[in-house]
């Protein structure tokens, strides 16, 4: 509503958004925020000219107002930068700036309505990014702690990527604004703990039936790629006994690409091709009871996953990843692609990219890993005992893939330990990002809560790879709480293929609460803040052009949400358990967490240096003397006095004495 009338006559135009501005428009009406400000005298001194700058969060316009004295001093002293404004005026062109302008004849100053969260019970924020997000956060800490306020909002979380420099400010607008801040990072997350050679469970001995496999798809991810050829080698008592290939019949053409890297074309598929379903199911019986393997077995596992999903078929067997076991055994390997491998030890060559030829090579493989490892480890005979005793070295962290957790601080312990973490991340283990190594993480777990995070957390990418559901309620284990997301967060998924639509995005997301039911942990939704308001996505569509990201201009809706936006965003689940994923499991966690925490302890805290107050009283002494004399005038032993006097009672003779120390040696 209209709050205060500056100048003209009443509005009697209609709206225009300012992109549909053009010279030569007359009488139009526009509403802005001002956010630039500027009076000067024309040389005449008879007339004065206010500048304006008014934006409405998508263009922006020049408005003038060029008129006498008396009301060019109304306009100043009733509009300031950040007020909103509703101005009419003509459209045009000003050959003092080169620019349209539009000059005003009407001002009223008016109260823009800021977004309310309306809900009785309302949600807490716990996955939240400020501008200390580097190149991807937008809105200040302290707007996005006065829009959790104004919210009603009882707390809010401060979550930036891998950095914590946000905090000194939160802290300070959370006071000022009376709400409960929780204080946390987004991590970059690096499991190097719990990277199992062996997935599933399995005792099958070392002399057992071993299913050794590879794949030829359409090219990456499961969901959207097929698989066009299937090799294996069956290997009993370390030696391969039968094999099995087959190419699978397409419904699309092969891409160019795919025929160029393995040799198979469109011609080579006739009628006895068989199709996807009896395909896979002829290489479930070729594999009985055998364990799989493969090398960078989740990318393999990943689509034979999916099939057996599209044709309604079980199967979960456990499966050994040969990429993983061969860097802990040929630690001196120089990368560990299956033919630098096969160099290494020797073994006869081979055609690559040919499902049986690589799957043959990756047996003889397995055979040598298997033969090492009993040498080393003569009490290891099964595979069951290969991820207890074989683990990774340290010196491989930076080389393994990093996942998104959250990490809010529950008490001072917390703090200080996730202080450490984050020092680490950096000063240890920096590699692109600043990465938490799970074996740190173990360590100073205390005081702090550990979430799954987004799509980019270790949990949402397993759940796209379709790992078996034993398999995600291990990974799930670790996490205190589990993050669901709204579906326009993840639509990017939809877009690029991933998966085939929003029906899909929930069912991630209601296999993420099945897990959590079955490990009986909360699930909480979480918005991964990174602006304001709806319309500040475009400040954060400039940083990601800027960086090269190619759908830049197709934003996700990563605003500030209400209680009620949340709740319609996971109506999906049904009214009680959308509730108790927006509003009571976010408040749960909010609850576990001290109210008492501050980043930065009261007072102050100067360095410590022993003898500074003697130290710089002598200096100080001594100098006066050789200028002035011994004994010292009057009146320079009373000033040197007062000075002195005031630097030691502030406990400044330590600053005083670095800085001299400094000097004087760079002096030397």
């Amino acid at each position: 509503g209209t709050e205060e009338h500056i100048f003209g006559p009443d509005m009697l135009s209609k709206f225009v958004e300012i992109r549909k501005l053009r010279i030569g428009m007359r009488n139009v009406c526009i509403c802005g925020d001002v956010f630039f400000f500027e009076s000067r005298e024309t040389k005449n001194g008879r007339n004065s000219i206010i500048t304006m700058y008014l934006t409405d969060n998508e263009y922006s316009v020049i408005v003038k107002v060029f008129d006498g004295k008396q009301k060019c001093r109304t306009i100043l002293e009733n509009v300031k930068e950040g007020d909103t404004l509703i101005v009419r005026g003509n459209v045009e062109e000003d050959s003092y700036i080169g620019d349209s302008v539009l000059n005003a004849d009407s001002i009223f100053k008016v109260k823009r309505l800021q977004r309310q969260d309306l809900a009785e019970e309302k949600r807490v924020e716990l996955h939240l990014h400020t501008n200390m997000s580097a190149m991807d956060g937008v809105s200040s800490a302290e707007n996005l702690i006065k829009c959790a306020k104004r919210f009603g909002h009882k707390a809010v979380a401060i979550t930036d990527h891998g950095v914590l420099q946000a905090y000194p400010e939160a802290c300070a607008a959370a006071k000022k604004a009376g709400i409960k801040l929780i204080y946390g990072v987004e991590g970059y997350f690096v499991n190097d703990t719990d990277l199992p050679i062996l997935r599933g469970k399995s005792s099958m001995p070392f002399d057992g039936t071993y299913i050794v496999f590879d794949l030829e798809t359409t090219g990456f991810g499961a969901f959207r790629k097929r698989i066009i050829e299937i090799g294996a080698v069956k290997i009993v008592n370390g030696e391969i006994t039968d094999k099995f290939s087959t190419l699978v019949r397409q419904t699309l053409p092969i891409p160019q690409e795919i025929s160029e890297l393995t040799g198979i074309t469109d011609d080579m598929f006739d009628s006895d091709t068989p199709e996807e379903a009896d395909a896979i199911k002829s290489f479930i019986e070729f594999c009985g009871d055998g364990v799989l393997v493969a090398h960078n077995a989740v990318f393999d596992m990943s689509f034979i996953y999916e099939t057996c999903k599209r044709n309604n078929i079980e199967f979960n067997p456990p499966y050994i990843d040969t990429l993983i076991f061969a860097k802990a055994v040929y630690s001196e390997v120089k990368n560990y692609k299956l033919g630098t491998i096969a160099k290494y030890l020797n073994l006869p060559e081979y055609k690559s990219h040919r499902a049986y030829d690589d799957a043959r090579t990756l047996g003889l493989i397995l055979i040598n890993l298997f033969k090492v490892i009993s040498e080393r480890f003569p009490e290891i005979t099964s595979v069951d005992k290969l991820n207890k005793e074989i683990e990774l070295g340290s010196e491989d962290i930076k080389n393994l893939n990093t996942n998104h957790m959250i990490i809010p601080v529950k008490n001072m312990t917390g703090l200080r330990n996730l202080y450490i973490l984050t020092s680490k991340a950096h000063v240890d283990y920096f590699y692109k990002n600043p990465r938490i190594p799970r074996s740190e993480l173990q360590k100073m777990r205390e005081g702090l809560i550990i979430g799954s995070a987004c799509e980019a957390g270790e949990l949402y990418r397993a759940v796209l790879e379709h790992r078996s559901f034993d398999e995600l309620c291990e990974i799930a284990s670790f996490y205190d709480y589990l993050e669901i997301q709204p579906n326009g967060n993840n639509e990017f998924l939809v877009r690029g293929g991933d998966v085939e639509d929003d029906e899909a995005l929930n069912e991630i997301n209601r296999t993420i609460i099945k897990i959590a039911d079955s490990l009986g942990k909360p699930v909480v939704a979480t918005g991964d803040v990174h602006f304001m308001n709806p319309g500040d996505e475009v400040f954060r569509r400039i940083l990601m052009a800027g960086q090269g990201f190619d759908d830049a201009d197709r934003q996700p809706p990563l605003y500030f949400k209400t209680t009620d936006e949340m709740l319609e965003d996971f109506s999906f689940l049904g009214e009680e358990r959308a509730k108790e994923v927006v509003i009571k499991n976010s408040n749960l966690i909010a609850d576990m967490i001290a109210d008492d925490i501050q980043p930065i302890p009261d007072g102050k805290f100067a360095p410590s240096l022993p003898n500074a107050v003697e130290e710089l009283q002598q200096i100080c002494w001594d100098t006066a003397k050789s200028i002035y004399g011994d004994p010292l005038p009057e009146i320079v032993k009373t000033r040197l006095d007062r000075e002195l006097f005031s630097i030691i009672k502030h406990g400044f003779s330590v600053l005083y004495m670095i800085a001299q120390k400094l000097v004087k040696n760079s002096v030397d």
